[in-house]
């Protein structure tokens, strides 16, 4: 287990070099920008109102990300799908999630994450609603949901750098654990109310409902938070916009390769890598291993039941996380604590590990 040490220094000297360690002269210039990224940090109660709205924009993330596990069998016997053409459906979704990753986080160090995930709310929410159109009116329905699910994927890869982002820009330190593991259970919550809600209006009104209703709500989501946080500020993104160093100008001058090597950052990847795998593959085949398994069984009991243990979970890694910092243990410390749970429990759904990523990650966070 990793040593808690109270009052100490970051653990990994090196990656605390890349980190704190300024790429030219900041001088008075410098102290008055560092004092202005400091003064824009939300207040308690905005941090409070814009958890919330984060949570429930994270759920209905999920919400649409599970309709297409949810509704895989139906779709497959009503268009003739193979097992195989399933699974590329299903897994076309990732192909388009993992290229906008990177790309999802520059942005929103530059533009500001809250512009990204609206953006992006209002793009995959449409995709979602116009999807059993696209599959009706599609002469091949099978190229028409593998080309959609991609086209998702893109939209949604860019949420978590986005709020990683924000998070890092706005939200002090000793608080962010907290903010990303409620936020971040948001996945779980979503995931409950699809597999609940979903099953059943899969059963009574059809597979076609459970993308309307996911995909309007997020539609309706990301109006609110445009209308309502940002005050109907237009969320434009220009290219000047892009080519600025932003606040993070601390970052675009670091040694990437040097930050890459460090030992730390090659486990949160690794560590990533191995409960992501994990996660998504329960997630997009649990459905269709329940309905195919004991198909006389009611799909909202078997869609919910697994994820029950995860909201709490989540939960309570980021008030344990948030508790021991504020106590004086070493941050490092504290996050490699948490990315424990991950190494032992990784094959348990829901288990703390998957918070404790959440909440790890941001060791990494300016």
């Amino acid at each position: 287990m990793a040593i808690l040490q109270k009052h100490g220094k970051n653990s990994s000297p090196d990656l605390a070099n890349v980190k704190e360690s300024p790429a030219d002269n900041f001088g008075a210039s410098g102290c008055q920008k560092k004092w202005a990224e400091s003064s824009s940090n939300w207040s308690r109660p905005v941090a409070r109102v814009w958890t919330v709205v984060l949570l429930l924009g994270t759920c209905l993330l999920y919400c649409a990300r599970v309709a297409m596990p949810i509704c895989a069998v139906t779709m497959a016997e009503q268009f003739q799908w193979t097992k195989r053409e399933s699974g590329m459906v299903l897994g076309s979704f990732f192909w388009g999630y993992c290229f906008t990753q990177v790309i999802g986080g520059y942005i929103s160090d530059r533009v500001g994450g809250e512009k990204v995930l609206l953006l992006s709310a209002a793009a995959w929410g449409a995709m979602t609603a116009f999807t059993p159109i696209l599959a009706h009116f599609c002469s091949q329905p099978i190229v028409s949901m593998t080309l959609a699910r991609f086209l998702m994927g893109l939209l949604q890869g860019v949420h978590y750098p986005s709020l990683a982002s924000l998070c890092s820009q706005k939200v002090v330190e000793s608080e962010r654990g907290f903010l990303m593991s409620t936020v971040g259970s948001g996945s779980y919550l979503g995931t409950l109310v699809i597999g609940g809600a979903g099953s059943l209006m899969l059963d009574l009104y059809g597979w076609e409902s459970v993308f309307y209703v996911a995909g309007l709500l997020s539609v309706l989501w990301a109006y609110c938070m445009w209308k309502y946080l940002l005050k109907g500020e237009g969320p434009i993104i220009t290219l000047e916009s892009l080519g600025s160093r932003g606040t993070q100008s601390k970052l675009t001058r670091m040694n990437w390769l040097r930050l890459f090597k460090q030992p730390a950052v090659c486990a949160v990847i690794v560590t990533h890598l191995c409960t992501a795998s994990t996660f998504f593959t329960l997630l997009s085949w649990l459905p269709t291993f329940f309905k195919d398994t004991f198909p006389d069984a009611k799909g909202w009991v078997f869609n919910v039941i697994p994820w029950f243990v995860a909201i709490p979970s989540s939960l309570f890694s980021g008030c344990l996380s948030d508790h021991l910092i504020s106590q004086g243990f070493d941050t490092a410390s504290v996050r490699k604590l948490m990315q424990r749970w991950v190494a032992y429990r990784v094959g348990i759904v829901g288990d703390m590990g998957v918070g404790g990523y959440y909440v790890e990650s941001q060791q990494y966070s300016p």
